[in-house]
């Protein structure tokens, strides 16, 4: 016997968002990562969350997915409160997030992740899980052997065994964070597929991308977040993609402008000469050249392989083929020693983990790739390291009680600034930059960027490798990445909206 009430509490309850976060706030110290930030997820949809770096994408969904705790707002599902953080199963069974880098075990079959924490107490029936397993898959349409270990499978089968496993927990609601950026064409092909399949069976998703060419071919709405706030929501099909860049960009706001008193680049031999370089899977057949005085940018989006690029140039990484020269000597590849005697400086991406030893002074961590100028025959002169340290505590204002202060006990900008001191300590013929000003404040960023335009002054060639527009600004010509490829190179004078089109792969 039917319940007509019941029927039409139920007709009622699909009208609720699947999910919806109302006038979300959150502070980390001094940042405001969200501002009365507001979302609702409809159903049966593929909903796109797009915003540049820092955005408030990545705090939103630690919220959605019970990750952190908003300081205000709150998170409903299907019209019902968010379960306690504490509770764990309950949200798995309400929302899961696929994140770009895989969750999965890889020293554990397909079928143990599947049934990860879930086998129950005492003995395993192996054969009963992985009947399981397997069932689980053929009810979703996931092609994987579920005795391999997980280790085997490709990015693609990883993303839809984790999909899969999301599934099995009841949720209906999947975040995809940056799901294509390591899949070539036909893998992205398949996994949209897989979405509209798994969407006409009533799965939600929120899609989250750089490539806003992908919210186009795969999304009905989309919510763009910019400086942590919420900018607008729409169905994709009643807005088009200048107005989305619009929406991302905002009012351009320039910190370092191109500096017109700095002399012309220089002729002779290249700073930089980079010829054919490839590395399978990441980036192919990439050739640029920086000249004495110039200051190049490297652009791109999430996935577009210039990080890698950088850390090709500089050693960090080793190029599967192709060439690079620095003042015209070639370094052994994959070596930053031998990038660093050809004549390279740099700041790498990641500050805490390559540019710096936390517990060594200011003094030692400036000078750690200079020790030929503290002291003959390997001796260490501290008076010449610290007279080092000293000089670059004041060329890059770090506020600091000294030179012999240890980094640990200073701001990021400060530390950023350190970073910095050190890669210019050489006097390099090619300074590379890799998001130079990535988490620091406004006077932090102007005098960083500032210290790249002078070492350009000096005779450097600066290649800066950044998403960054404020990083971008002060460079001579911008050249764009986008999925491995060089596909468009910019002189001075460029705008945000051009820059960012290509940089997320839109042409006209």
């Amino acid at each position: 016997m039917t319940d007509p009430e019941g029927a039409a509490a139920g007709r009622v309850e699909t009208t609720r968002p699947v999910a919806a976060a109302h006038t979300i706030s959150k502070r980390f110290g001094v940042t405001v990562a969200l501002d009365e930030v507001s979302l609702e997820v409809e159903g049966g949809q593929v909903h796109a969350l797009v915003g540049r770096n820092g955005a408030g994408k990545s705090t939103l969904v630690s919220v959605l997915t019970g990750l952190v705790a908003p300081d205000a707002g709150t998170v409903e599902f299907g019209g019902e409160p968010a379960p306690p953080l504490a509770d764990r199963e309950a949200w798995r069974g309400r929302v899961a997030c696929v994140y770009q880098r895989s969750t999965v075990i890889p020293s554990l079959s397909v079928a143990e992740n599947l049934f990860l924490n879930r086998q129950g107490s005492g003995l395993i029936s192996w054969g009963a899980l992985r009947r399981r397993a397997r069932e689980l898959l053929d009810a979703w349409e996931v092609d994987v052997d579920v005795r391999a270990p997980a280790e085997k499978l490709s990015v693609e089968q990883r993303q839809l065994v984790e999909i899969a496993r999301a599934l099995s927990h009841g949720s209906r609601f999947i975040v995809l964070d940056e799901p294509t950026a390591q899949l070539d064409g036909s893998a992205i092909e398949r996994l949209f597929a897989r979405m509209r399949s798994l969407r006409e069976s009533g799965v939600t998703f929120l899609f989250i991308s750089h490539h806003l060419d992908e919210v186009y071919e795969v999304c009905d709405t989309v919510t763009v977040l910019r400086d942590a706030r919420h900018i607008v929501t729409s169905s994709v099909a009643e807005l088009d993609k200048t107005a989305l860049v619009a929406a991302m960009t905002g009012e351009a706001t320039s910190l370092i402008e191109p500096d017109a008193g700095r002399p012309a680049p220089g002729e002779g031999t290249p700073a930089l000469e980079v010829s054919g370089l490839g590395l399978p899977g990441v980036f192919t057949d990439v050739s640029l050249t920086v000249a004495p005085g110039e200051l190049v940018g490297l652009a791109g989006s999430g996935g577009s392989g210039k990080m890698a690029v950088g850390e090709a140039v500089v050693g960090l990484r080793r190029a599967a083929y192709g060439t690079v020269e620095i003042g015209g000597v070639r370094p052994k590849p994959g070596s930053v020693p031998a990038a660093l005697r050809a004549g390279a400086g740099f700041v790498p991406q990641d500050r805490h983990r390559e540019g710096l030893v936390p517990e060594l002074s200011i003094a030692e961590n400036t000078t750690l790739t200079v020790p030929e100028r503290l002291g003959r025959f390997g001796f260490v002169g501290s008076r010449r390291r610290a007279g080092l340290g000293a000089e670059a505590i004041e060329r890059l204002t770090i506020k600091a009680a000294g030179p012999e202060q240890p980094v640990a006990a200073l701001s990021g900008g400060n530390q950023q600034k350190v970073v910095m001191a050190r890669a210019l300590a050489n006097d390099p013929k090619a300074l590379v930059l890799m998001q130079p000003t990535a988490g620091v404040d406004v006077r932090a960023k102007e005098t960083l960027l500032g210290a790249a335009s002078a070492a350009a002054a000096r005779g450097a060639g600066v290649l800066v490798v950044s998403d960054d527009l404020d990083d971008l600004r002060p460079c001579d010509r911008v050249i764009v990445l986008f999925k491995g490829e060089i596909v468009a190179e910019m002189a001075r004078g460029w705008t945000d909206h051009e820059l960012i089109a290509a940089m997320e792969g839109i042409r006209d």
